[in-house]
């Protein structure tokens, strides 16, 4: 049976050690770091955005943590791929996923292509006639991805005919060329130069993937074989990394194929080791941030919230030291304003 409240009970919320929140006066911030802390003390979207920021940063201070980095979504197409760049660049990032159309509108930026704004006024049938392609207000030009196709045939040009190839391999492969060919900033020549590896689970699902297939065509045609690929490659390179570290992180910029291809691989090392009797250990993701719209009751993994994961074996749980933060947000207007803050807080205060 409910009871009445006792006044002589209350609580003054400092007696359970909540964290006060306080009014959010942009006059006294002087930098985009100081913005998102006086963010993280208010509600809302902008407190998950501070609490994001403090995450990634005590990933980034963690010196033994393997972090790892998945983007879906149209983000090198949105001109976002700078903001990769410089994390790989920073030392920020030890393994990117993602996927094929993303490095294909990034190797089309990298290449010193250019896209455009999508003029509303012109119908989607004309964009076709003019070899317009539109990512919802971007546009790619057909023009730009015959040249992909070019740079991908001159990447492969030297690979001996008996090469298996996998997507890390192939990203590989772009990265030298453009280090080669140009001079432009590019996700695929700072992940070379980092030796970061990139994973693309769902290759074929691009115009990289159907690329490689018209390669394998002409090859054919000239009586050369075709190149073979295989995924689990990938997977077990990745797997392989991630045995190494005790402490692994994730940065996830949408879901998809790239989010949960990356967080299988605790479950993946498990059953092996249960299954196979293989002696892998246990690995956990022990920090996550996730920066998307989708909230969790559409059901798709996108949405997922780590505490679901963590049922699943991917995530340490909170009460044994595990950090989460998710932001539901377009991450053209929350990931660029995280990094910065994070530039801002390693600068002044440089991990030892």
């Amino acid at each position: 049976m409910s009871k009445s409240r006792d006044e002589s009970q209350y609580h003054t919320g400092v007696d359970d050690g909540l964290t006060p929140l306080s009014p959010l006066d942009p006059s006294k911030t002087q930098s985009v770091d100081e913005l998102v802390r006086a963010m993280s003390l208010t509600a809302f979207g902008g407190r998950r955005l501070g609490e994001a920021a403090d995450v990634l940063e005590a990933m980034i201070r963690d010196e033994d943590c393997f972090r790892v980095v998945t983007i879906s979504g149209a983000m090198t197409v949105a001109k976002q791929g700078i903001l990769l760049c410089e994390m790989i660049d920073r030392g920020w990032v030890q393994a990117v996923v993602t996927t094929g159309a993303l490095m294909t509108h990034g190797l089309s930026e990298g290449a010193g292509l250019v896209h455009f704004q999508h003029d509303k006024r012109m119908p989607d049938e004309d964009l076709y006639a003019k070899g317009y392609n539109r990512v919802y207000d971007t546009i790619e030009l057909e023009k730009n991805l015959d040249d992909v196709q070019q740079i991908l045939q001159r990447a492969l040009a030297e690979v001996p005919d008996e090469t298996t190839l996998s997507s890390r391999l192939i990203c590989q492969l772009l990265g030298r060329d453009l280090e080669k060919h140009t001079s432009t900033r590019a996700i695929l020549k700072s992940a070379l130069a980092a030796s970061v590896p990139i994973y693309v689970p769902a290759f074929t699902d691009s115009e990289l993937g159907l690329d490689l297939a018209i390669h394998n065509h002409l090859r054919r045609r000239q009586g050369k074989p075709s190149y073979r690929f295989d995924p689990f490659l990938d997977l077990d390179d990745f797997a392989d990394r991630i045995r190494e570290h005790e402490s692994i992180g994730i940065f996830t910029i949408g879901g998809g194929v790239p989010r949960n291809w990356a967080q299988q691989v605790g479950p993946y090392l498990e059953i092996m080791r249960s299954r196979l009797g293989v002696p892998s250990p246990l690995r956990r993701y022990r920090y996550a941030v996730r920066i998307c719209p989708e909230p969790d009751h559409w059901g798709g993994l996108s949405g997922c919230n780590y505490s679901e994961g963590v049922s699943w074996g991917k995530f340490v749980p909170e009460s044994e030291g595990g950090r989460f933060a998710e932001v539901f947000s377009d991450a053209t207007i929350a990931w660029p304003i995280i990094v910065r803050a994070v530039i801002e807080r390693l600068e002044s205060q440089p991990v030892k």
